[in-house]
């Protein structure tokens, strides 16, 4: 396979639709998550119901993943795509200046974010439709990048806007961002019909498939392989803050720790080819997990800061098993495939910061970061042949049977 480079990838227009529509939700998620929390703060003054605001966005990911993805592959990408961004947009109104209360508010959250996989799934698969061959993984590569920068780009306006306008000016900002969004992928992307048919209702169907694709060996491992070792870097980075006491320049690391993950997935985008970026993928995964061991050390803030951007460049790694995972998935249900992907990441890496915060308790944060590094280098020994290249080989049969039962008969 010919090696893609950057240029080749930005020079693809829809790409770049892609691109600035993902970074733009991004940012937006980020400054409404923030604002939201601020705001059920500002009414209530509990610290509980303030942090569970900030993570409302993230559970729906759980039930969303489960029952509703299969309405990614029945449904014109653009057309979902932008009805995520106008749902984003309305939701933030309605938080902004409807007068709800704090009940009222987290549930309206929680319930449009049950779709939050199915909007997210549908423009990772419409990724390779766009980009062929290498240019799919680099293409990856560049939203990962963007997802880390536009997280600190949106918490750092998030504050500014907080500070200048209040939280409901800031959600405010955050519904005019959706709505560009939506107007950027609606006069940006051509037309493409649904993957799937609407064989059968979307709880049946998403429930089916995600078995049928969890019981192919092949897909199993590749997504455990996505899962378990990015778990365990979840677990380490959630006993940061508790490390330093509370202090704030766990931000810093925290920070650090997401320039990292950029550098990383630059340098084996750019420097590698597509077989050794294959290759890569299993040392890089076991070495994800040693620098957590230096904590061990007790660092500083400063050594704190370095182990943990070491670690999260490990992150890169998944450029290796990205064309692999293309390739044994049908095509029929490639939305639902990357949206098990991408919901099974978000519940892993809370089921990891939630052991992290156990053992944090039972021992100290400084061990339950050390454990999380140990498990990660056991986890990826345990995935030795998923981390391993292979030959490209086709679709699962029975998975793609599955996927579209016949009607003959």
């Amino acid at each position: 396979m010919k090696a893609a480079t950057f240029g080749e990838v930005f020079a693809v227009r829809e790409f770049r639709v892609l691109f600035g529509s993902f970074a733009l939700l991004v940012s937006g998620e980020s400054i409404k998550m923030l604002a939201l929390s601020v705001l059920v703060y500002t009414q209530t003054g509990s610290p509980g119901l303030s942090a569970a605001a900030y993570m409302a966005g993230w559970l729906p990911y759980i039930v969303g993943g489960m029952f509703l993805l299969s309405l990614a592959d029945r449904m014109s990408p653009r057309a979902l795509m932008v009805t995520g961004e106008l749902v984003r947009a309305v939701v933030c109104l309605l938080l902004a200046y409807a007068g709800l209360p704090v009940w009222a508010m987290l549930a309206l959250v929680l319930v449009t974010g049950l779709f939050s996989p199915v909007f997210g799934a549908v423009r990772a698969a419409a990724l390779p439709e766009v980009l062929p061959g290498d240019a799919f993984v680099l293409g990856r590569s560049v939203l990962g990048v963007t997802s880390a920068s536009a997280q600190i780009a949106g918490l750092a306006l998030g504050g500014a806007f907080l500070a200048a306008a209040g939280p409901h000016g800031a959600l405010a900002v955050t519904a005019a961002l959706s709505a560009a969004g939506a107007v950027v992928v609606r006069f940006g992307l051509p037309y493409r019909p649904a993957r799937g048919a609407a064989e059968r209702g979307a709880v049946v169907t998403t429930l089916r498939v995600n078995r049928d694709l969890l019981a192919d060996r092949r897909i199993r491992g590749l997504l455990l392989a996505s899962w378990l070792p990015s778990m365990c870097l979840a677990g380490a980075e959630a006993m940061i803050i508790p490390y330093l006491g509370g202090r704030g320049q766990a931000g810093m690391v925290l920070a650090m720790a997401a320039v990292g993950l950029a550098v990383g997935e630059f340098c084996v985008g750019r420097f590698a080819g597509p077989g050794l970026r294959e290759r890569l993928s299993l040392p890089i995964a076991l070495a994800m997990g040693v620098p957590w061991l230096g904590f061990l050390l007790t660092p500083g803030i400063a050594w704190a800061a370095a182990l943990a951007a070491l670690a999260a460049a490990g992150l890169s790694y998944q450029l290796g098993i990205q064309r692999r995972f293309l390739d044994a998935i049908p095509e029929q249900v490639r939305g639902q495939a990357f949206g098990l992907q991408s919901s099974g990441l978000m519940t892993g890496q809370a089921v990891g910061a939630a052991l992290s915060g156990v053992l944090g308790e039972a021992v100290s944060p400084r061990l339950a970061i050390v454990a999380s590094g140990v498990a990660g280098v056991l986890a990826a020994l345990a995935l030795w042949n998923a981390l391993r290249p292979e030959p490209a080989v086709p679709p699962n049969d029975e998975v793609r049977a599955a996927a579209h039962p016949s009607r003959e008969g």
